[in-house]
């Protein structure tokens, strides 16, 4: 598809969206219902404008010129400079729709209406224009062919005088917004669902754009959009090698530790010591100088912090250096799309190597994402792709008994999967870890013993002399 100049809608998550922003001297509608953010993306999208030099105005049919300055001042944005044409109905017309009988106050208000955008446009010839919106325009003509042919018009009128037009309209105008699809260039869905915003493209005239629905924020700082992650579009280089564990026997185990750029499903039952086993390559890395960040859904970074340094790994340290980052997570507080954002952005910005995601099913719970494994999968290729290694720790239901790997058909993401297991010898609860699955290089097949004290983790020998371990209640075989 041939390349376009674009302009910049003012929200950079919707530029990429847009495939770099708007075609200039079109028309875009954003559709949605009352609550979604669509007057908001316009006030952006003039700000922008306004920030460039350009002349920009704003038609609104709804709201005062006071309040709409104020409404914008509250997410950050200055729209003092902005032209406005006021056209919110004055007491006169309720006075004089008394005398009115044949035709509707709204039908003998049309003209006038009309001729005042007309004046305002050849007037201040502005390059931005936004209207808000255009279901209180359309409702000014009740017949079907009169509403038609005024609405287009004004649309040809606005984008033949050089000026880019914003249009809002409510999506329960369902009539209205059959007919206003067709004649604009650009159509974007806003939608307020019970989890989080999402925002849609599905009109581009001229330009491809990125499908599907894309999460989006409006706070203090005004709207964020945070677009899909397609691992796809990312890629760079580098040198797929082992990494060690520090220890000696654990990478025995691993065949010299896992490769760069490998997903790694660390598995287990409660307590088992997955988070510990977790940071030991994390400990490990920052020995190399290399930077890790765990997401922690389950605890707070400062429990995970005291817990570490308990066993010897010297977080504050880390922290400290800079080789370790932790974030904790609160339940509910991100849409799949922004979780990646955050990922996404420290990866790039600080080059980090190790991401630990503890853990997945927490991850699924704060997201609110039905298609939790599909999402993270998305994630887990783009880490893949940037040659981060990735570690998700996965939590099973059985403390003994029927031996599970993930529990939620997870493998399928996962180049290595280590388990770790509960067992019982002479009445003491004691701990075992092996490996199922490695696809970079081969691996031991045996089962060892693992312990963490207070020096961190220890991995004994192989327990050969034992059978029926992954049912937790093992049998000498002598």
């Amino acid at each position: 598809m041939k390349e376009t100049n674009k302009i910049s809608t003012g929200v950079a998550g919707l530029d990429e969206i847009l495939k770099g922003g708007l075609i200039p001297r079109k028309s875009y509608l954003i559709k949605g219902g009352p609550g979604t953010g669509k007057s908001s993306f316009g006030y952006h999208f003039l700000e922008r404008a306004l920030k460039d030099g350009e002349e920009v105005l704003y038609i609104t049919l709804g709201e005062t010129r006071e309040n709409i300055i104020d409404n914008a001042a509250q997410l950050g944005i200055d729209l003092s400079g902005a032209r406005f044409l006021d056209l919110t109905p004055d007491e006169d017309l309720y006075k004089n729709s008394k005398t009115y009988s044949v035709f509707s106050p709204a039908e003998v208000e049309q003209e006038p209406i009309v001729a005042s955008i007309e004046e305002a446009v050849e007037k201040f010839s502005p390059t931005c224009v936004f209207l808000d919106s255009i279901t209180m325009l359309q409702s000014l003509n009740q017949d079907p062919f009169q509403k038609r042919n005024m609405v287009l018009s004004f649309i040809q009128f606005i984008c033949n005088r050089d000026a880019t037009l914003f249009i809002t309209s409510e999506a329960f105008d369902k009539s209205s917004d059959m007919e206003a699809t067709f004649w604009v260039d650009g159509i974007i869905h806003a939608e307020y669902s019970s989890a989080w915003r999402k925002i849609s493209v599905s009109k581009y005239r001229g330009s491809d754009f990125l499908h599907g629905n894309h999460a989006f924020k409006i706070d203090d700082n005004g709207v964020t959009v945070f677009p899909r992650l397609r691992a796809g579009n990312y890629e760079r280089s580098f040198l797929i090698e082992p990494i060690s564990t520090g220890i000696d026997e654990l990478d025995k185990l691993l065949h010299g530790g896992i490769e760069k750029g490998t997903v790694t499903i660390i598995s287990g039952p409660t307590g088992v010591g997955k988070t510990n086993f977790g940071i030991q390559f994390a400990k490990e890395a920052a020995s190399r100088g290399e930077r890790s960040v765990i997401y922690t859904f389950e605890e707070s970074a400062e429990v995970l912090s005291k817990r570490s340094e308990s066993i010897g790994v010297p977080v504050q340290a880390m922290l400290e250096s800079g080789n370790l980052k932790i974030l904790s997570v609160e339940p509910l507080s991100y849409s799949p799309d922004e979780f990646a954002s955050i990922v996404r952005q420290d990866v790039e910005e600080n080059d980090t190597n190790i991401v630990i995601i503890d853990s997945v099913g927490g991850y699924g719970l704060s997201v609110r994402e039905e298609n939790t494994l599909e999402r993270l999968h998305s994630l887990a290729v783009y880490l893949q792709n940037m040659g981060v290694t990735t570690l998700l720790i996965h939590e099973t239901a059985n403390i003994t008994g029927q031996f599970e790997t993930t529990g939620m058909n997870a493998s399928y993401l996962a180049d290595n999967i280590i388990f770790l297991r509960y067992l019982e010898l002479n009445g003491e609860l004691r701990k075992a870890i092996g490996v199922l699955k490695k696809r970079m290089s081969d691996f031991e097949r045996t089962i060892r013993e693992f312990d963490i004290t207070k020096d961190g983790l220890k991995v004994g020998g192989k327990l050969t002399k034992l059978r029926g371990i992954l049912t937790g209640l093992p049998e000498s075989t002598h």
